[in-house]
């Protein structure tokens, strides 16, 4: 019985997190559509949500992990063993919200030193929220056809 009340309490703690960080790096990416609007604050706006979102992350690997019989990050079966418990699929996602923000904001940086029209990043940062690594590569392909128009 306690431990299905322990369980209990760590599953709501963790829709708490994963709610709180939800609503928080959707703050952050607003303030990176926004940018225009005032770019250095809205920059610093989301670098700070992605510090906070790391800090969280240190916060849930400190107290919150789970030991997984057979779980390391040496080998697939390892990643989904490690991955099979909720309080780690929690720091995992964690660690795609902080790290997927940077990534955007580095993209709003980047873009407003080669000025490239917002208008054009703003799909970018779209995919970059929603599939990080393919925002990217996207953001890539913009920044060289830019790059290459504005050297023609």
């Amino acid at each position: 019985m306690i431990e299905g009340c322990h369980e209990k309490e760590i599953s709501v703690q963790l829709d708490f997190i994963f709610s709180a960080s939800m609503a928080f790096v959707l703050a952050g990416w607003a303030a990176l559509a926004i940018a225009p609007v005032n770019r250095s604050y809205c920059l610093a706006f989301a670098r700070g949500v992605a510090l906070v979102l790391a800090l969280t992350y240190v916060w849930q690997i400190s107290f919150n992990t789970v030991s997984v019989p057979g779980g390391d990050f040496m080998s697939l079966g390892g990643i989904t063993a490690l991955f099979s418990a909720p309080a780690n699929v929690m720091l995992g996602w964690t660690h795609y919200l902080a790290f997927d923000l940077f990534i955007g904001s580095w993209e709003l940086e980047d873009s407003a030193r080669l000025g490239i029209p917002h208008w054009l990043l703003i799909p970018c940062l779209a995919l970059t929220l929603v599939v990080g690594p393919i925002g990217l590569l996207v953001y890539y392909i913009v920044r060289e056809i830019w790059k290459r128009a504005k050297a023609a």
